[in-house]
């Protein structure tokens, strides 16, 4: 969006009612939050992460031939 309509808007945005102009803070900031913030791990994505740790103190890992067939599968 150009410079000239975000003050457009930015100064119909100061005509709003206080509690309308604390919402629209909310929403940018959060928006900002979603494409610059940091990345947030959903509780499952949290899981996953703490079972691949695991695996890897359990020495858990896979050889190179296992990989290498993923990374086939995916290519094919």
């Amino acid at each position: 969006m150009a410079r000239q309509s975000l003050e457009i808007l930015l100064e119909r945005v100061s005509t709003w009612p206080e509690e309308v102009q604390e919402e629209f803070v909310r929403s940018v900031a959060d928006i900002e939050n979603k494409h610059f913030g940091p990345y947030q791990l959903s509780d499952d994505e949290r899981q996953a992460v703490r079972r691949g740790l695991g695996e890897m103190r359990d020495r858990r890992l896979a050889d190179e031939a296992a990989v290498a067939a993923v990374f086939h599968r995916v290519r094919a």
